[in-house]
């Protein structure tokens, strides 16, 4: 079967993946990378690349790692980059989002108290079952502040160029964190949340499959 390489979203690893049928292929999970001191999406990204062998893979990015996953699409006309609740580019930001750069309030949170906030992430990326919303609170407990802390600034700070035509995007209308109206999606899930690889996975599974293949 075809390998297909999957980037987590920010703060999360393969458990984002877990409800989702890939029985047609074989899932390669791509683990962080420590990020250097300063460093920006894009050279993370492509950085990252550096740990998939193939030359022209099929990479599947959800939120945080749809960026990433665009970034090295934008750099390789050889990869094709599907990504899930996320952006092309940092002009599909809301301007309320924009303003992190500028007033880094996520520096001045403790990070103890942020994983303690389960029930707000629940209600932010859109979870609704009881084991959506456990296997959530356990990847944001599990989580890497360090890590969390220089991706955050790192999207704040994304300066990307324009999308390229290997990038297929997949976005729910329900999505709170990055909402539907600001970005230009290739696929549309009415009433999909933020992590719609878990509450919209029934959908998200034969679209994933359709387009692979």
């Amino acid at each position: 079967m075809k390998k297909i390489y999957f980037i987590s979203g920010l703060g999360a690893d393969k458990r984002i993946f877990s409800f989702l049928d890939l029985s047609y292929c074989n899932p390669v999970f791509i683990d962080w990378i420590p990020p250097a001191k300063k460093e920006s999406l894009q050279h993370y990204a492509l950085r990252l690349r550096q740990t998939i062998p193939e030359n022209s893979p099929t990479i599947v990015g959800m939120s945080f790692g749809g960026m990433l996953a665009s970034e090295m699409a934008k750099a390789d006309p050889g990869i094709k980059a599907i990504i899930i609740s996320s952006n092309k580019s940092s002009k599909e930001f809301p301007s309320y989002l924009r303003v992190g750069k500028y007033l880094p309030v996520y520096k001045w949170i403790p990070f103890p108290l942020m994983k303690k906030g389960h029930i707000f992430y629940s209600w932010l990326f859109g979870t609704k079952g009881k084991a959506e919303r456990e296997l959530l609170r356990q990847i944001v407990a599990d989580s890497d502040p360090e890590f969390i802390k220089w991706a955050i600034e790192s999207i704040l700070h994304w300066e990307s160029g324009e999308p390229t035509r290997n990038i297929i995007h997949i976005h729910g209308t329900g999505d709170i964190l990055l909402p539907y109206r600001f970005v230009k999606a290739d696929y549309i899930i009415k009433g999909g949340k933020h992590v719609m690889p878990l509450d919209k996975h029934e959908e998200i599974s034969p679209l994933l499959k359709r387009l692979i293949h």
